[in-house]
């Protein structure tokens, strides 16, 4: 039986690189989750291009475990470089995987945080409206909040770890935001699990 007084997020970097500035943001703030949240960061080195002929029963054991993960997760944290004004190619492919079953998939009303930063001034800014159409496409809930960017960031990385304080108190309010978000959407689950059965049909209008 899950736990629910632990909360946890799934988190995912767009970029591979072993330096990734943006697999960086998400170390230090896993290191600085609130009480009684948990944050896993999940690679996508080992995830194949998407390809509907694998897309069955039986996916390949990289995707569905990458899946399982989601899953399980109560919420989930991206942060992402913006490439040509979008998102990289691998983060696509890993939310194309996680997308299916369209409709019923894992990211559907999963919350969502999104977050972007970048060497430019302009944090990746640009790559979130492509995430966010993804994402709503995929019917996750995605936190309704001024968006996290850090720009310069290659001046604020220091031993693999975010070192700007503003920048940091910012993405560690926006996951207070999304954590928030979690426990409304959890009383909303257990007040539509106990509501009587007397108040919906008062609900509904008679002709």
């Amino acid at each position: 039986m899950k736990d629910m007084s632990v909360i946890k997020l799934a988190a995912i970097s767009g970029s591979l690189r072993a330096a990734s500035a943006n697999t960086a943001v998400l170390r230090t703030l896993q290191d600085l989750m609130p009480a009684g949240v948990e944050m896993d960061l999940l690679p996508l080195d080992g995830l194949p291009l998407y390809n509907q002929d694998l897309d069955g029963t039986t996916p390949p054991t990289e995707v569905a475990a990458f899946k399982a993960a989601i899953t399980a997760a109560d919420g989930l944290v991206i942060c992402t470089p913006e490439y040509n004004f979008g998102i990289p190619g691998v983060l696509k492919n890993a939310l194309d995987w996680t997308s299916r079953p369209a409709f019923a998939s894992p990211l559907k009303h999963k919350p969502a945080l999104m977050m972007s930063c970048s060497p430019a001034f302009t944090g990746g800014a640009r790559a979130h409206a492509q995430l966010r159409e993804t994402l709503t496409g995929a019917l996750s809930r995605v936190v309704v909040r001024p968006p996290v960017v850090i720009g310069g960031v290659h001046t604020k990385i220091q031993q693999g770890l975010l070192a700007d304080e503003a920048s940091l108190k910012f993405a560690l309010e926006a996951i207070d935001d999304l954590v928030a978000e979690i426990h409304a959407q959890r009383h909303a689950a257990v007040y539509r699990q106990t509501r009587p059965a007397a108040s919906l049909a008062a609900a509904v209008p008679q002709s």
